[in-house]
C-alpha cells in the first residue's frame, strides 16, 4: 500500500507504516501545484495531511482511495468532491484534546495577567511592575464552554483545579449530562455569552456552526470578559468579535484566525491579530509531542485497518441514511449463484441497491442477506425469485 505524507508526521508514525509493509513518500512542504504533481507520480492508495488543503484538483489526481486528516477536523479537505469519487475522508477526533485544553488555559492565564505585555516590556528594557499588577484573578469567576466534545470536557476538570464555576452549552448537552459533568446547563451561546466572565469556544467547524457566535453573542458578553478561540476561527463572524474588542474591551485569546497561510509558515496579515487587546498563538493547539505521537498512532491504525479490513476507522463522510425506501431479506443456503441471482433480478427491474450485507450463519450452511434498495421490487418478481431457486429459504420485504 502506497501513502504519501503530505505535511509535517511524526517519524513514529512513518517507522510504523514501514514495518508494515507500506510504502512511504514523505513529503512535508507539498502543497497546491506541488501535491497534484506528487499524487500524480507517486500514485498513493492513501494521502495524510494537517494543516494542508485538499481540493478536487487533487483528489482527480490520481487512484486515491482515502485521506486521513491527522488531527482532529476535517475542513482543509474537499469532502464533497472526495465522496463524489468514492474516497473515504478519515480524521484523528480526541487525540489532541488535553494538548488543546491546555493552550486554552494557557490564554486564560496570559490575558488574565498579560503575560505577552509583561515580556514585550521586560525585552523593550522597561520594568512596570505598577502597570502589570492590576489582574482580576481567576478564582471564583466563571467560565463558559461553548461546545462540550472531548476538548470541552477535557476544560471541565481543569477549571475546576483554578476554582472556575462552569456554564456550558452545546447542540447536544442536556441539564442531565450538564449534572454528570458537574456543570451549569445553559440553554443557548448566546447565554453562555452574558453568564461568563470567560468564554471558551470548543465546536467543530461545519454548516450548522459557521458563524455560530455572531454580533448577538458578543453583545450579550460581558464589558472586559474574556474570549478565548483555540476550534476554527469560521465558527465566529470576525467583525463582530474585533467590535466586541475595540468598543467592550474584550480580551481575545485566538490560536485560529481566518487568514492563516496555508502552510506551517509564511506571511501572516490579519487585522485582528493587531488589536492591543488581542493575544495570538499560530493555530499551535494540537502542537505538543503528547498529542503528535497520538495523532501518529491514530493515522497508523486507519490505515492498517483500511489495508486489512477495506473498514475505514473514523470515517465522516459515509452517508447517515441513503435514498433507500426498503431492505429485501433473504435467508438461503449458503451456496454459490443465490445472491447473484437476486441481484441480477433486482438490476432487470432496474432498482438500485443502497447498501447491502450478508451475515452467515455457524457452520456456513445458511446466511441471511439484507438489501436495502431505492424502490420496492414486485411481487411477481419476488414470487419469481421464491421458485427459481431452492436455495432461497424465505424473501421478507420490510419498508423503511
Amino acid at each position: 500500500m502506497r501513502v504519501l505524507i503530505a505535511d509535517e508526521f511524526e517519524q513514529s508514525g512513518r517507522d510504523q507504516l514501514r514495518d508494515l509493509g507500506c510504502e512511504i513518500s514523505f513529503q512535508p512542504a507539498l502543497k497546491d501545484d506541488t501535491l497534484t504533481a506528487a499524487i500524480g507520480q507517486f500514485q498513493p492508495d492513501a494521502l495524510v495531511v494537517r494543516s494542508t488543503k485538499v481540493t478536487e484538483a487533487h483528489l482527480a489526481a490520481g487512484a486515491l482511495k482515502l485521506v486521513v486528516r491527522a488531527g482532529a477536523g476535517y475542513n482543509t479537505i474537499d469532502v464533497a468532491a472526495a465522496s463524489r469519487r468514492g474516497i473515504y475522508v478519515s480524521n484523528c477526533p480526541g487525540k489532541n484534546s488535553i494538548a488543546v485544553a491546555e493552550l486554552a488555559f494557557g490564554l486564560i492565564l496570559a490575558l488574565d495577567r498579560r503575560l505577552a505585555d509583561n515580556v514585550a516590556s521586560l525585552r523593550a528594557g522597561l520594568w512596570n511592575k505598577k502597570e502589570y499588577s492590576k489582574a482580576k484573578g481567576l478564582y471564583g469567576r466563571v467560565l463558559g464552554l461553548v461546545g462540550l466534545g472531548q476538548i470541552g470536557r477535557e476544560m471541565i476538570p481543569r477549571a475546576k483545579g483554578f476554582g472556575l464555576r462552569v456554564v456550558a452549552w452545546s447542540r447536544s448537552l442536556t441539564p442531565q449530562r450538564a449534572e454528570e459533568l458537574g456543570v451549569a446547563f445553559l440553554p443557548s451561546a448566546a447565554a453562555v455569552a452574558a453568564a461568563a466572565d470567560i468564554v471558551s469556544v470548543h465546536v467543530a467547524l461545519n454548516s450548522q456552526t459557521k458563524g455560530l457566535l455572531d454580533a448577538a453573542f458578543f453583545d450579550a458578553m460581558r464589558p472586559g470578559a474574556f474570549f478565548v478561540n483555540t476550534s476554527r476561527a469560521e465558527v465566529v463572524d470576525q467583525e463582530a468579535l474585533s467590535r466586541a474588542v475595540t468598543g467592550k474591551k474584550i480580551r481575545a485569546g485566538l490560536d485560529v484566525f481566518a487568514k492563516e497561510p496555508a502552510g506551517g509558515a509564511g506571511e501572516f496579515a490579519d487585522e485582528i491579530a493587531t488589536l492591543e487587546l488581542v493575544y495570538g498563538t499560530h493555530h499551535i493547539g494540537a502542537s505538543t509531542e503528547q498529542a503528535q505521537e497520538a495523532i501518529a498512532a491514530e493515522t497508523v491504525r486507519i490505515i492498517q485497518a483500511f489495508r486489512d479490513t477495506g473498514q475505514v476507522p473514523n470515517v465522516v463522510n459515509l452517508a447517515r441514511k441513503t435514498p433507500a425506501t426498503c431492505s429485501l431479506v433473504v435467508r438461503h443456503l449458503d451456496r454459490p449463484g443465490v445472491l447473484a441471482g437476486v441481484l441480477n433480478a433486482i438490476s432487470s427491474a432496474r432498482i438500485n441497491v443502497q447498501e447491502m450485507e450478508n451475515v452467515v450463519f455457524d457452520g456456513a450452511a445458511a446466511a441471511v442477506a439484507r438489501i436495502n434498495l431505492e424502490a420496492e421490487p414486485s411481487s411477481a418478481m419476488l414470487d419469481s425469485l421464491r421458485s427459481a431457486d431452492p436455495n432461497i429459504l424465505e424473501m421478507t420485504l420490510i419498508r423503511l
